[in-house]
Order: C-alpha cells, then structure tokens, then sequence
C-alpha cells in the first residue's frame, strides 16, 4: 500500500485563511462586470451534474465547492477526492450542485478550470508515485517551485491529493542555494554560513551541487540537504552511494536529485541512497481531466450514475 497524505485526514484542513479570497478574486476576473447571461437564466433553483469524461485521479474539491459557495450554491459528492474517475469510453457521475440558475452558470467555468487543473496534476503524480513503488523506490517523489503564478495552491494541493511531497512552498519556507546564489557568494561554504546566520535554527538550508566535489564542500558547511542537480542516471547512482559512504556517522544530510526528471524517465534515476527525486513533470504541462457540468432537464432531480 502506498501511504500518502490523503490517508491520514481531510486535506481541506491544510488550506490557509486566506484560500477563499483567491476563489472571490477568479470569479471577479471572470465577471468583473454584468453578467448578461446570469440575467437571462434568472435565479430559478436548479441542479446539475458534474461529469468526469477522461480518467484521472479527482482532486481539487474544497475549491469547486467554495466557487459554488461563493455563488449562492451547494455540492453533493458522489465521489471522494483522490478516488479515480474511471469513464470507461463515457462519462461519471461525480457530483450534483443545487442552487440558482445564474448561480451555477456564473461558478461553471471557474470551477471547471480549477477541477480540471488540480486534478491533472494529481493524476500524473499519481502515476509516477505508482511506477516508483512498484520499481523500489522507497523515497520521497517531490514537486518543484516552478508553478503557475497565482495558482500555485492548486497545483501544490494537487501533488497532495495524488501522494507526492510539494517541496518547498515559497522562498521563505526553506533556503534553497543555487548556482546563481553561491556565484554571487563567493563559495559553497560562504553562502551557506550566511544562510544559517540569517535564517536561524528552524530554517533548513539546501545546495545545488554539479559535482560530488561541489556536494563534499555543501555537507562538510552544513547543508541539510544536497541536490545533485542534472546527473546522469548512472552517476547520480555512483555519486549518491559514494556520498553516504563517505559521511556515515560524520554529518546528517538528505540527497536530492533534480533535474530532467520526467514520468518517461525518472525510474533510470532509482537509487535508494537518494532520498528525494522531485520534478517539474508532474505539475508543468501536465494534461487536464476533462470534465462538465450539465443542468438536469428535470428540476432538482439528481442524476443516474451512467457508465
């Protein structure tokens, strides 16, 4: 069985104060005006199915509920969050969402989009988490930074829901030093001294390194844990055994790897001295789960499950 963090609780929970404003802020991008079509349906009470028409991994729920919140309306699941959507060439049944006409057509397609993008992302986490296991590897499978501006507690949530660590959140929640940091330093050893002066004994301290040498100078200053950045497969293997060889009982570190990681080809880099494989390919470009929501003909009359 594969423990992630959907097993141990609501993730909803997880959420910051602040979620909802952002629901409040996509649904005034998408009518920051009148909404002539709201006009046109009225306020009549309605209800209407979701569907999920491609199969993936669900994700995304507190968001579509609080849009159809926000919207005078109310959601009934019919599927949990992290449950697959198995469409089986047709369509499922997820959910039934009552409420005003103009209240379900004005949440429609901020909800969709949101669904669609949460759940992709956990579908393809997911996935690679599965083909992990399944090959041994028994470390943590980790998103990037790189997400979308304004959407990043989406995308971030999503990783969750499909069993993959979300690394860290911002730049304030770990120091991270790169190339670009440890140039503008100086040396390895300067820089990470300089981070730990400033942020203190709460704050962990990460290097990229493109050497083993590079990663010699990161643990001998103190770093708590060593990317092993754009390795080969075979020499992230040699340097990751290396490296804890070499340590044991000296330094506690953590070895990560990064770097053209992808679902394609993230199984060459499986080594078990490696304790962190994150990557980009399970949040960028990822495809969408498709789905819909379609008003019921009659009134308020929830749907059959179809398969």
């Amino acid at each position: 069985m594969i423990e992630m963090a959907i097993d141990h609780g609501t993730l909803e929970f997880i959420l910051p104060a602040s979620w909802k404003t952002q629901i409040a802020a996509w649904l005034a991008e998408d009518t920051p005006s009148f909404d002539v079509g709201g006009f046109v349906v009225g306020n009549q009470q309605r209800s209407a199915t979701l569907w999920g028409k491609s199969p993936g991994i669900l994700a995304g729920v507190p968001f579509f509920n609080e849009v159809f919140a926000q919207c005078g309306c109310a959601v009934e699941w019919h599927a949990r969050e992290g449950a697959h959507v198995e469409t089986h060439g047709g369509k499922m049944a997820l959910a039934t969402v009552t409420g005003p006409a103009c209240g379900l057509l004005e949440g429609e397609r901020v909800a969709l989009n949101i669904l669609a993008r949460c759940s992709g992302v956990a579908t393809v986490s997911r996935h690679l988490l599965v083909n992990l296991r399944t090959a041994g590897y028994r470390g943590v499978l980790a998103g990037t930074r790189k997400t979308t501006p304004g959407f990043r507690l989406v995308e971030k949530y999503g990783m969750l829901v499909g069993g993959a660590d979300t690394h860290r959140m911002d730049l304030s929640t770990m120091t991270m030093l790169k190339d670009n940091h440890v140039w503008s330093r100086g040396s390895i050893t300067s820089a990470v001294k300089a981070a730990k002066a400033a942020g203190g004994f709460s704050l962990k301290i990460e290097v990229e390194v493109q050497s083993e040498e590079e990663a010699d100078e990161a643990i001998a200053a103190g770093a708590d844990i060593v990317m092993l950045d754009n390795f080969t497969g075979d020499g992230v293997k040699v340097a990751a055994r290396s490296l804890k060889e070499k340590w044991q009982g000296k330094k506690q570190f953590l070895l990560e790897v990064s770097g053209g990681l992808t679902v394609d080809n993230a199984e060459s880099y499986i080594c078990n001295d490696v304790d962190i494989l994150s990557t980009s390919s399970i949040h960028q470009g990822v495809r969408h789960v498709d789905f819909s929501l379609k008003i019921n003909v009659d009134k308020g009359q929830g749907p059959e499950v179809s398969s």
